[in-house]
């Protein structure tokens, strides 16, 4: 492509502006590092309540560390537009919008939008880069078509490279610049650019053959926690039938320095990667190989059931304390899907939720996280976690053990504890019932 040297030289200066758009938590981060490493960069979202808090400085988006925030706002180099004419004054433009899946088929309407949108601005001698997680051939089947009603031509005219969003939202001991990316690109051009701005990012990148590559790691690298979290979740119902406690035999099974990785039991899968992206790559194998890819898809049935199973489990707990569900006050603490973290987009706690209010239990809920949640037209707002809280419930059913969370206060006050996640350990206190 002609102006690649000039916009290597431009990147290496660090004068390259950038075009952010899409402002979740993928998009932010991407906004905040470029801006901390130099870079003039515009953060662009359709969400106007989103853009005026973030113009306003208020950190409003989950799984973005704050300071990480506050420190790219500092530099004076991070702005924020509902305008995707951004695209005409950068050299590099990032796509990060959400790809969900509706029935079981991605949807790439984000997609088809924002790269619509940027086509109308798009310019000669720039790089673009698709971040949003989808299956391999996005890049080059889909999202490249639609740029080039620009009139211009992906690989002569402007570079097209795809790199995976790697984040895990609330890791503090792998943050953005530590998480190796990955890239691929449409020709060797698009992946030694794209490659290039990332180094000037983040520690170490991993250059791949194409788009395609780049796809498909990220999906086998979720795919593989997925299927692996079936695995250890099928282990919990296998245990729970046979009268073995699946912690102490996991907890075994890790004493091996080699040949097995630790992976724990939950009352389901959640977030916006585990749910959705083995749910790409099967539909992906199945359109294109015309064959089922089936180990991956009776992990979804295994994790699906999660859910269903822990309500049950909650169930039998309050039976054996004499309490039948129906009726029963249940306190569930947790809602968001991992953690200390105040996402809780496809998050287990509120299948459990679901599942325990169809059998007529009596559902409360807090997080410190979470304000409130919706279940079959129904708002339910967060309680306040007091003794009287706890003391006047059934069961409090920890789902997602927050760090805030006083376990040794819970164990004193609580008639029942149920332990989705094994917060509690082989705990002293005889109320605590684990997965």
């Amino acid at each position: 492509m002609k102006g690649t040297a000039a916009l290597r030289r431009l990147v290496l200066a660090r004068r390259a502006r950038v075009s952010v758009i899409g402002q979740g938590y993928v998009g932010l981060s991407l906004a905040c590092a470029t801006a901390e490493a130099g870079f003039p960069t515009v953060g662009v979202d359709v969400d106007n309540e989103r853009i005026d808090a973030l113009a306003r400085g208020e950190a409003n988006v989950p799984g973005v560390p704050k300071s990480m925030f506050e420190a790219a706002v500092a530099t004076g180099r991070l702005t924020f537009t509902d305008d995707v004419a951004s695209v005409a004054e950068s050299e590099l433009t990032f796509l990060c919008v959400p790809t969900p899946v509706r029935d079981t088929v991605p949807d790439l309407s984000f997609i088809t939008s924002a790269s619509t949108d940027v086509a109308q601005h798009l310019r000669p001698g720039t790089l673009v880069v698709l971040e949003s997680t989808t299956y391999p051939g996005s890049t080059e089947d889909f999202v490249r078509p639609l740029l080039e009603t620009s009139g211009l031509q992906a690989g002569k005219d402007f570079l097209l490279a795809y790199s995976p969003e790697r984040i895990d939202p609330g890791n503090e001991e792998f943050g953005f610049r530590e998480i190796p990316r990955i890239v691929g690109g449409l020709t060797p051009e698009s992946t030694g650019i794209a490659t290039l701005v990332y180094e000037q990012l983040v520690d170490k990148v991993v250059p791949v053959s194409s788009c395609r590559a780049a796809e498909l790691a990220k999906l086998l690298e979720n795919t593989f926690r997925h299927v692996n979290i079936a695995l250890v979740n099928e282990m919990a119902m296998v245990c729970h039938e046979t009268g073995l406690d699946v912690w102490e035999v996991i907890d075994a099974a890790s004493s091996k320095p080699f040949g097995f990785m630790r992976f724990l039991p939950g009352p389901g899968v959640g977030g916006h990667c585990i749910p959705l992206d083995p749910t790409y790559l099967t539909w992906q194998v199945r359109r294109d190989a015309d064959r089922r890819f089936r180990i991956v898809e009776q992990a979804q049935e295994v994790n699906g059931e999660m859910p269903s199973w822990t309500a049950s489990r909650i169930g039998e707990a309050l039976n054996e304390a004499g309490k039948a569900v129906k009726g029963a006050h249940v306190l569930v603490l947790g809602v968001a899907y991992k953690p200390d973290l105040g996402d809780a987009r496809e998050s287990p706690a509120l299948k459990v939720i679901g599942h325990l209010l169809r059998r007529g239990a009596k559902v409360t809920f807090h997080d410190p996280y979470v304000e409130s949640v919706g279940w079959n037209g129904r708002n339910l707002a967060r309680t306040e976690l007091t003794t009287a809280a706890v003391r006047k419930a059934d069961c409090v059913a920890l789902l997602t053990p927050h760090t805030s969370y006083d376990l040794d206060w819970l164990g004193e006050h609580a008639k029942l504890v149920f332990d989705a996640r094994n917060a509690f350990g082989s705990s002293r206190y005889p109320g605590v019932e684990r997965l």
